[in-house]
């Protein structure tokens, strides 16, 4: 593993190919620490190690750092190209020594050495705005810090393994605290980017708290980072990779023998797979493309489907922008594994409501994406006993995910889907039912929220409260949908009350914002957006690709939106939260005043004793809840 870490070495020369005269130097300092790594030997200047400028390139750095006795090159490359050089310069000189005029090509041979130094500075000048592309990048998120978010209020955040469609979802390993690792040390002075190990300190999605080695319980320089990103290497790479392990400057004179340390604190340790990056670049590799046709939820109308373009991938999240609109400013957001979105021809093979475009034929480049490439739903059985038209049934309202409210089932479509309609604010024409499979965790049996306590909301304008299902049924004439049709699943997701992530706004999906799970029932998890009113929460299922880890909007490029401030709550009165409060106002019905009690109710022959749920502390219950007490 230590193969280069030749921290032991007093050997200060290095090689070089250029034909210069040698000369000797003086012997660094015994007291300054160094790692030889591939010949090359870094110390920190104390002031009598002086500085030198590069004969080749012109860049500054400190005399020991440099390559050859005379310490004349910054790199072995600088070197040679300056002999090179120097070759075809007497070449030249000789040629016109005989007269003979110079041709074109020793022009451009004279020239050469000032463009090498042009060209190292265009690229230090790039190297300069990159940084500053990162640095207003991290402005842009107004000041936001997971890391300080997270350390300032001693937060946790949901482990990656969470979420299986994020990337490294399923290949995460046992990443956790004291894996170390390979980083920049950027407690240096030296003009080269050099490398230490760090541990890990804790571990908060993507992002890790570091600690460099050596400073055993000193936190003062411990600093986040993302652990797929291109900086973090497992311990070895660096002599795999010909790259210098220089301790930190604040513990430079901590240790006399750099390498015995190490060898001691990373024997037994363990360090992120040799793969790591590979598996990272793979787990980012999605396979829709923009270009691609799809039919996905119309809007404006949820009981329909239109067809629409992807413009653009980031994440696994798709940008569709509908077929019909000429400017590209109508579009939609989701995920690609979305129950929202599905291959041309869905919609007619199930029999749902579809709007033709008007557009007869496709635009140049635009294509059918393959079906294949679309989430796969449950296959049922609906031979047997099945949902039918008008049974009730409990369902999250997809215009106020907040809600859970009192449904219908209005039609039954091939495949397991169904349309349904929330009770009391339906639409005359159905506009506004919405295709949920029979499987959906989104719709639940008659008795759910009464026995996890949670609040129904029951059909706008009905009086008769507090609601009950019994009477409710009885007045309508209705029945209950059987509970055995219902999804009984319930995964070990992992996670727990207080948990922090990177969640959709569903309302507003091309937004993701800094959330926390507030409630677990079973399946079902409470998402509370930090900053704002609870009224602004939503149901969503444990599996949902609109969930993330801390540190996947940084990860994948996408902006995260901080947690809301009081006086930026109260500017956006008109903004689309508050729209959406206008709207989720429209579909709450009366709350009730007080608790539920749980009793047992025989409802059309159905025993709902069973439905008690698992408490908000526990994340996956005993899966029982969907399982009828036998007599």
């Amino acid at each position: 593993m230590f193969d280069g870490y030749d921290s032991c070495s007093e050997d200060t020369s290095s090689s070089s190919s250029s034909e210069e005269s040698e000369e000797e130097v003086a012997p660094l300092p015994s007291n300054l620490p160094i790692i030889k790594n591939n010949g090359q030997v870094y110390t920190y200047p104390d002031g009598k190690s002086g500085m030198a400028t590069c004969e080749m390139c012109g860049m500054v750095g400190v005399r020991d750092a440099f390559y050859s006795k005379t310490k004349r090159f910054c790199s072995v490359s600088c070197s040679r190209s300056y002999s090179s050089n120097s070759k075809k310069a007497s070449i030249l000189a000789r040629l016109q020594v005989t007269g003979k005029p110079p041709t074109k090509k020793a022009k451009v041979l004279q020239k050469q050495p000032l463009v090498a130094k042009l060209a190292a500075y265009a690229q230090y000048q790039a190297t300069l705005q990159n940084q500053a592309k990162t640095k207003a990048a991290a402005v842009s998120m107004e000041g936001f810090s997971w890391g300080n978010y997270i350390n300032s209020n001693s937060f946790i955040a949901a482990p990656v393994t969470c979420f299986k469609h994020a990337p490294m979802g399923t290949c995460w390993g046992d990443i956790s605290e004291n894996v170390r690792v390979e980083v920049p040390n950027t407690d240096c002075s030296l003009p080269t980017k050099v490398f230490w190990i760090a541990g890990i300190v804790k571990l908060a999605g993507y992002n890790a708290l570091l600690r460099y080695e050596g400073f055993e319980n000193d936190s003062s320089l411990d600093f986040w980072c993302n652990i797929c990103g291109s900086d973090i290497h497992p311990v070895g790479w660096c002599a795999a990779s010909g790259k210098p392990l220089v301790p930190p400057r604040t513990i430079q004179h901590k240790y006399t023998n750099w390498k015995a340390f190490l060898v001691k604190r990373l024997t037994g340790a363990k360090t992120l797979p040799p793969d790591f990056s590979q598996k990272v670049s793979e787990s980012m590799q999605y396979p829709f493309k923009p270009c691609m046709r799809v039919e996905v939820v119309d809007k404006r109308h949820l009981c329909r489907t239109r067809v629409a373009v992807v413009e653009s991938v980031i994440g696994g999240r798709l940008r569709l922008v509908y077929e019909e609109s000429e400017d590209r400013t109508d579009d939609f957001w989701c995920h690609m594994h979305s129950p929202l979105i599905h291959h041309i021809g869905w919609s007619r093979s199930i029999g749902h409501r579809f709007k033709r475009s008007d557009i007869t034929k496709k635009q140049d480049g635009h294509f059918d994406t393959p079906p294949h490439l679309f989430a796969k739903v449950k296959e049922v059985d609906q031979s047997g006993e099945w949902f039918k038209e008008g049974m009730k049934l409990e369902a999250i309202d997809p215009l106020n995910l907040s809600t859970i409210c009192v449904a219908t089932i209005r039609k039954v479509l091939a495949d397991g889907f169904l349309m349904i309609g929330i009770d009391g604010s339906e639409a005359a024409d159905g506009s506004d039912w919405f295709c949920y499979h029979a499987t959906s965790p989104s719709i639940f049996p008659v008795g759910f929220c009464e026995i996890n306590m949670i609040e129904l909301t029951p059909p706008r304008g009905y009086t008769k409260l507090p609601f009950k299902w019994f009477d409710y049924l009885r007045e309508t004439g209705s029945i209950a949908a059987p509970v055995k049709l219902f999804n009984k699943d319930v995964p070990n997701h992992g996670f727990r009350v207080g948990m922090k992530l990177e969640a959709v706004d569903l309302m507003e999906p091309r937004l993701i914002c800094v959330a926390t799970v507030t409630r677990i029932i079973h399946r079902l998890l409470r998402i509370h957006f930090d900053g704002w009113e609870e009224e602004y929460d939503q149901w969503v299922d444990c599996e949902s690709p609109d969930l993330y880890p801390v540190g996947w909007c940084q990860l994948t490029g996408y902006q995260l939106q901080p947690p809301a401030s009081q006086s930026s709550r109260e500017s956006q009165s008109g903004s689309s939260k508050q729209k959406k409060k206008a709207k989720s106002q429209q579909y709450k019905g009366h709350k009730k005043m007080t608790t539920l009690q749980l009793k047992e109710e025989l409802i059309d022959g159905e025993d709902y004793s069973f439905l008690q749920g698992a408490s908000d502390q526990e994340s996956n219950g005993s899966a029982n809840f969907y399982i009828k007490q036998e007599p």
